[in-house]
């Protein structure tokens, strides 16, 4: 759902002195405390947003060939998409792989898939995200076990590990671990790539699952912000400096289809966290206060009726995304609500954000909308409505407790529920599906997967296993299992494992082992 302004035509100032708007106060200037206008003083007059497209599927090889394309048509980063085994912790011979293999991204289960995934990518030059969670920790040393054979200097390695946990209890399903044993392997990463891997986010605090899934604009930044303050308080608990770690937090949010309501939504979560970061983390670092985030275009508003339709969809929330600050972006393929996209898919989606960053002209001004009545003032709607969902999680006893209790999952349901009613009932409408339909659809090309890559991906995982040492893979499980009970940081006995040879599902294994698996509770 929306925020409702419809009611209204026209914004004077009377509406920004209603919310007791300061101009000094809460908007400043680009570059400066709260960034409402954005991080940097020139933005993107100086420096574009990143072009990220996430791409992956099928086999490394395949998936591989999908980043050189996208990286030949000027992609800027790449951005990894890892099929469902991969993401929860199973090898790819599994049986609860079957059917699953490389269908929704590519599937990762040893170093020799890494190094096939990036053969030919210098990944000391190129800037990589991994949209991975419960098993990050471990993709994240395949990516600098990898990078270290090819002879890259680890310590310029860039880019970001998704590794948010706590919306997959809340939004996405594809957690392993209990929460608080999630948690502890998050904070042992910030520990480790603090030091080893500087310039790596080693987090992506994600509110687009959450819209996904059916949150408002305001229940997207209040959870996401919660998540936030709930990572920051972990790493702090474990001992870490707050100016040391949260420099390199990162967040990720969804492009919806209300393009004022987006635009205020991402300079609202900037103000606001900027504030949290200064007055309640006491952070003493501007770059701590910094809300830095990549965005992506609403998967969920994508039709399958009229899918053409979606290019136009597409532009207006990446155009919202620009708008808004954003430091990268990526921009769907008109064929998602279908299959994978194919390579014209993924093209138009790129040349998408081109067309935007090269001749619309919005880059040539640094915030054009600051000091707009109706942009401060819904700004200040959305941070209203943030900050009262931001107490209501506190009394609860915080995000953990308000995720136990099913609380957060709850709002969302609600939230869900009163938009399907609206789009059933016409209230809301939806372009080619309950409005300006056509009878005759016809259809386009879609991306199919090779059935047969399963099997040979199978195959070549079983013929690892056979050829490996295995005194020296079994060493390294065991050392794995004896940090994750001894309290030690598993980041380097997990680098150890992937070097020798322990796969994607032995390694989440044998955490498992050690602290057993999240059961859902079900809340009536």
């Amino acid at each position: 759902m929306s925020t409702d302004r419809t009611a209204k035509s026209v914004y004077t100032s009377a509406d920004l002195e209603s919310t007791g708007f300061d101009p000094i106060k809460d908007l400043g200037f680009p570059g400066e405390f709260p960034f409402t206008r954005g991080i940097q003083p020139t933005m993107y007059r100086g420096r574009l947003w990143t072009m990220r497209q996430y791409a992956g599927m099928g086999d490394a090889e395949e998936s591989n060939r999908r980043y050189k394309f996208l990286l030949e048509h000027g992609t800027a980063g790449l951005s990894v998409a890892f099929d469902l085994p991969t993401q929860i912790g199973y090898d790819s011979d599994d049986p609860m792989s079957l059917g699953e293999v490389g269908k929704v991204g590519v599937a990762i289960d040893s170093i020799e898939d890494m190094e096939r995934l990036f053969d030919g990518i210098p990944l000391d030059k190129i800037s990589t995200s991994m949209t991975i969670n419960a098993t990050a920790s471990i993709l994240l040393a395949l990516y600098v076990a990898v990078a270290k054979r090819t002879g890259a200097e680890v310590k310029k390695l860039s880019g970001t590990v998704q590794n948010d946990i706590l919306k997959e209890y809340i939004a996405r399903g594809t957690y392993i671990y209990p929460i608080r044993h999630a948690m502890r392997i998050i904070t042992d990463m910030f520990a480790w790539a603090n030091q080893e891997i500087p310039d790596w986010n080693t987090i992506s605090i994600s509110g687009y699952h959450m819209r996904e899934a059916g949150s408002t604009a305001a229940q997207e930044v209040a959870f996401t912000l919660a998540n936030g303050i709930t990572y920051v308080q972990a790493a702090i608990d474990a001992g870490l400096d707050i100016d040391q770690f949260a420099p390199r937090l990162s967040f990720f949010f969804n492009a919806h289809n209300n393009f004022f309501e987006e635009v205020a939504k991402f300079r609202c979560a900037r103000r606001v966290w900027a504030h949290l970061m200064r007055d309640h983390f006491r952070a003493k670092s501007p770059r701590s206060w910094m809300l830095r985030f990549h965005t992506q275009t609403a998967g969920s508003t994508l039709t399958a009726q009229q899918p053409e339709n979606n290019i136009v969809r597409t532009a207006i929330q990446a155009l919202s995304a620009v708008l808004g600050g954003t430091q990268s972006l990526h921009t769907n393929g008109y064929d998602e609500a279908l299959a994978l996209p194919t390579e014209e898919a993924a093209r138009i989606a790129l040349r998408t954000q081109q067309i935007i960053a090269s001749e619309s002209g919005v880059a040539q001004t640094v915030d054009p909308f600051a000091g707009s009545y109706y942009i401060e003032s819904l700004t200040a709607e959305i941070e209203q409505q943030v900050k009262t969902y931001l107490d209501r999680i506190e009394a609860i006893g915080g995000m953990l407790r308000a995720i136990e209790q099913g609380w957060v999952q709850q709002e969302i349901q609600n939230a869900a529920y009163s938009y399907q009613r609206a789009v059933d009932s016409g209230e809301a409408t939806v372009v080619g599906v309950n409005r300006f339909t056509r009878e005759d659809e016809p259809g386009i090309p879609i991306q199919r997967i090779n059935e047969d890559l399963e099997r040979k991906q199978v195959e070549r995982l079983q013929a690892l296993r056979q050829r490996r040492d295995r005194l020296r893979w079994q060493s390294a499980l065991d050392r794995v299992k004896d940090h994750a009970r001894s309290g030690q940081n598993l980041m380097p006995t997990i680098l150890e494992a992937v070097e020798s040879y322990a796969t994607v599902g032995e390694i989440a294994a044998a955490m498992r082992e050690v602290f057993g698996e999240y059961q859902e509770s079900v809340v009536i």
